[in-house]
């Protein structure tokens, strides 16, 4: 029985994975602007899915973060949408 139910889920754990190591990396141990690079990298693609496929990534985050233990981590799970422009901001 494989660790994960889909290939979907698998590949937006690898994402999260990268970009949680990213996001929490001291200068010394990756560059800033390689930083910047990748996380617009991932900002440009995301924009490009379908409406079917940025639901189906929201609610794979959703359901991270629901299980995730780590208080930071699940901070940045739930955030994943909005920052990452999965879902626009709210306007007041």
């Amino acid at each position: 029985m494989p660790v994960y139910p889909s290939l979907t889920r698998a590949l937006a754990k690898a994402l999260v994975d990268v970009l949680w190591f990213i996001e929490g990396s001291e200068d010394e141990q990756v560059d800033p602007d390689d930083a910047v690079k990748v996380l617009e990298g991932v900002a440009h693609l995301v924009s490009k899915l379908s409406s079917d496929q940025r639901d189906e990534l929201i609610d794979l985050l959703g359901t991270m973060a629901e299980s995730e233990a780590d208080p930071a981590r699940r901070e940045f799970l739930e955030g994943f949408p909005e920052g990452f422009g999965l879902i626009e901001n709210a306007v007041a």
